[in-house]
């Protein structure tokens, strides 16, 4: 679940960098690194841009992309400093807001209209972002396994102030290297996902990966629900049946006010349902884009 960005910091927090080999692109790619995130093309036809989560890679569609490549033009988006990508020579402050303003510019600079957009966990929340401040840039959302508000995993009263601290001194542990690196719980539920997790997390910038952290975590987008038009999709994950109303419970509340939300549960899979159940994932991708 979305509750899990506290918990990647307890690894993020000992983690040493190692820079990732740069992929090749096809010959249909294009490749853009703007001040705070680096955009690639790849393919022609309906445009699908895909924004993952916190220290995670644009990779982690990798799956995706096998499967939707053909007849769609799909739009990877990275921030600079994530899973071994050099990190932003620009201040951090306002990260997320800058990288959702920069994402709309090259958007509307490349002739892409009204795109779906399918955002993971942070880029979950960049997604709700991209359509309240730049409408006109995306047309469907999806949103994987993300809440409006971080803080409400701290209950109902929960407000951005109260959980600043808590994401503070995560940060401070980030940076100063004091844990050991190691997967949180909740991420994966198979090996293979855990080892590709963990490779993201030790490849990560601190300092981005810490700012991305508390901003994300201090974001209350509930508030602009009601203002967003596009069609919305809400995939979030259930682990188990024993948790099952809890969860359906927190995602409900969490989107009540955006009409006509769609809010889909993926049983058997943690955080990463693109890893854990990649053919319910791709099948609800399908769906959505219909």
């Amino acid at each position: 679940m979305y509750r899990t960005c506290a918990l990647i910091m307890c690894a993020l927090a000992g983690a040493t960098l190692n820079p990732a080999p740069a992929h090749a692109l096809p010959a249909t790619a294009s490749e853009a690194r703007l001040s705070h995130i680096t955009v690639k093309s790849v393919g022609h036809g309906s445009p699908i841009v895909l924004i993952p989560g916190l220290a995670s890679p644009a990779a982690v569609f990798d799956g995706l992309a096998a499967k939707f490549g053909p007849g769609h033009r799909l739009i990877f988006v990275q921030v600079n400093g994530f899973a071994g990508s050099a990190p932003a020579a620009a201040p951090l402050d306002n990260l997320l807001p800058s990288a959702v303003d920069e994402l709309a510019g090259w958007l509307a600079a490349n002739h892409v209209e009204k795109p779906a957009v399918i955002g993971h966990s942070m880029g979950g929340l960049m997604t709700l972002m991209l359509a309240k401040r730049h409408p006109a840039a995306a047309g469907k959302l999806m949103i994987i396994d993300a809440l409006p508000f971080y803080g409400m995993l701290f209950g109902p009263s929960a407000t951005p102030d109260a959980v600043r601290p808590i994401v503070e001194q995560m940060r401070a542990g980030l940076v100063s290297g004091t844990s050991p690196a190691q997967v949180p719980p909740h991420m994966s539920n198979t090996d293979a996902g855990k080892a590709k997790i963990l490779a993201w997390l030790k490849t990560s910038d601190p300092k981005t990966v810490g700012e991305a952290l508390v901003e994300d975590a201090t974001t209350d987008v509930r508030p602009d629900l009601n203002a967003i038009p596009q069609p919305v999709t809400v995939l979030y994950a259930v682990p188990s049946p024993e948790n099952k109303a809890m969860i359906d419970g927190l995602y409900g509340a969490a989107y009540k006010s955006l009409a006509g939300a769609k809010l889909v549960g993926v049983d058997g899979s943690e955080h990463f349902i693109m890893l854990d159940q990649p053919d319910a994932f791709a099948a609800a991708v399908a769906d959505f884009l219909k």
